[in-house]
């Protein structure tokens, strides 16, 4: 106790100011905060979805439709392959999961079984040398492709991190700031949107899958024709917005696709008097779109989002500038929302809503004002505690180290920007009505040494020693036991969880050092011949 470090005076000073220096924010009005200096730190704490209020929406990626679409493409790039090297072949479809193709030629089988083992598919991840794709022959002449089920997991997986990106962009250019997205399980994902009202806008910008793409029209295919079901082999029918007509005969192959965009921006037409949507794609975009309308002068192609043609309009001449409008149907609204999900990307699958819910500010105003008051009680129930049982010096000492870690603990999650939900406030009064338990060991202790006949400096020594390792063992579990909450949890779960790992770090350093701290510079002071607490 007489020779303390100094490097421990200089961390107690350091983590007493730093706290206090982010914890301030807080209390200010947000006038003031935005007039501090550049220097001063101005984030205050981040409040929860249960507190602040807003929309809640949990979503599942739609594994069955991401399937669906990569078998699709696959069949594109057999049917491709095999007519880039003029091999005949028949009854080219997706039967049961798997993609089966007759080769016309005998002769021919290995030839095209080769060529679509190096041609289709890709690597698989993590699998060095590896295909995500397997070839087997059957009888007649026929071969089959299929995916291997590590393949489709891991698109599911990348579909998931993919979509979580690409949400926040949609939601932070909606306006909508600090949204909390987090994947759940396998396949799902939880977004958390405080202070945002209309949880339907935010679910009709969010669930939208905003897969752009430009496919020529077959001008040869007969609206009757496709009626009846006969369409040629690489078209499709797609149904209309533009109300011009119902549906469209389309090439599936895609000319130019959403990707290519460098950007989107709502506008409105001088002409026609409506709102519209201007884009412009990148080099490869741009050059490709350049020569498709070059060679098909006269010709209709049709733009196509989330397999719905909204506009198809007629080629007049050769677009070389890498720029167009799309024209349709938008109000304002409508086309500052297609802007939107344009400029942020289509989302790789569908996602279906499992789950949504609207939280009211008034529930979060009525939270904060719970919670602060049970902090509050219990904040005076342990002073009074202390006070009575140590005194007014050790358990003074005790009160001034659980401020500095209240302060700890506020300034370090408005620093890291932590989410405080409700359940986090819970942690946080706990945290605060244990943290003099180490304090209460530490001081046992020294009367047991006391008692034992040890003299004043060995046994206020004695008290730090002995004692950490009963504090260490009692909170370290204290933090096995918020990692796996945290880890294994969800939103409430992990809100709680957070606070008490959190509260843990910082109260082992202010029961234990700043105690020690306090306790040297009061021995060296008044050099006492007995313990107050004796």
């Amino acid at each position: 106790m007489m020779n303390l470090a100094r490097w421990k005076v200089v961390l107690v000073v350091l983590a007493t100011v730093l706290g206090l220096l982010f914890t301030l924010p807080n209390l200010l009005p947000a006038k003031v905060r935005d007039g501090l200096p550049a220097f001063m730190p101005k984030n205050t704490l981040k409040l929860g979805l249960d507190l602040q209020g807003g929309s809640y929406l949990l979503y599942s990626v739609d594994a069955a439709a991401l399937r669906t679409e990569r078998l699709n493409n696959l069949t594109e790039d057999v049917r491709s392959t095999l007519r880039e090297k003029d091999i005949a072949f028949t009854d080219l479809a997706v039967v049961g999961g798997e993609i089966g193709v007759r080769i016309t030629d005998p002769g021919q089988i290995d030839t095209a079984a080769n060529l679509l083992r190096r041609n289709v598919g890709g690597s698989l991840p993590g699998a060095a040398g590896g295909r995500d794709t397997r070839l087997s022959t059957a009888p007649d002449q026929r071969l089959r492709i299929a995916f291997v089920p590590e393949a489709f997991d891991a698109e599911v997986s990348r579909a998931v991190e993919q979509s979580i990106e690409i949400i926040r962009r949609r939601i932070d250019q909606m306006g909508t700031k600090e949204p909390d997205i987090a994947r759940q399980g396998k396949d799902r994902i939880v977004i958390q949107a405080a202070g945002e009202s209309d949880p339907e806008r935010l679910k009709n910008v969010i669930g939208q899958t905003a897969k752009l793409t430009f496919q020529m029209v077959d001008e040869n295919a007969s609206a009757q024709e496709a009626a009846a079901g006969r369409i040629p082999p690489g078209d499709e029918v797609l149904p209309s917005t533009d109300g011009f007509a119902a549906s469209y005969v389309v090439r599936k192959r895609s000319v130019v696709t959403g990707e290519m965009l460098t950007n989107a921006q709502p506008g409105f037409d001088q002409n026609g008097g409506g709102s519209l949507v201007q884009f412009r794609f990148n080099g490869i975009g741009a050059r490709r779109f350049g020569d498709v309308t070059r060679q098909n002068l006269g010709k209709r192609f049709a733009i196509v989002l989330d397999r719905k043609v909204i506009s198809a309009p007629v080629i007049q001449s050769a677009i070389t500038g890498g720029s167009g409008q799309i024209t349709g149907h938008f109000t304002a609204e409508s086309a500052n929302d297609l802007s939107v999900l344009l400029r942020a990307g289509a989302l790789p699958a569908p996602l279906k809503v499992e789950e949504q819910r609207t939280v009211g500010a008034e529930l979060g105003a009525d939270a904060v004002q719970a919670g602060a008051t049970s902090a509050i009680v219990g904040l005076v129930a342990t002073m009074v505690f202390m006070l009575l049982i140590y005194g007014g010096l050790f358990g003074g000492i005790s009160l001034i180290a659980l401020a500095v870690n209240a302060l700890m603990i506020i300034g370090l999650m408005s620093f890291i920007q932590a989410t405080l939900t409700l359940p986090g406030i819970a942690g946080l009064i706990l945290t605060l009505a244990v943290a003099v338990d180490a304090n209460v060991l530490i001081y046992e202790r020294m009367r047991d040494e006391l008692r034992a006949g040890r003299t004043l400096i060995a046994s206020m020594e004695a008290g730090f020693t002995r004692a950490w390792g009963t504090i260490f063992d009692a909170n370290m579990t204290h933090i096995f036991s918020a990692a796996i909450m945290f880890s294994l949890g969800s939103g409430p779960v992990k809100g709680f969880a957070w606070t008490l790992f959190v509260g843990v770090l910082t109260t082992v350093f202010s029961a234990v050092l700043v105690t020690q701290v306090l306790l040297a510079w009061w021995f060296r002071a008044t050099r006492p011949k007995t313990l107050p607490i004796a």
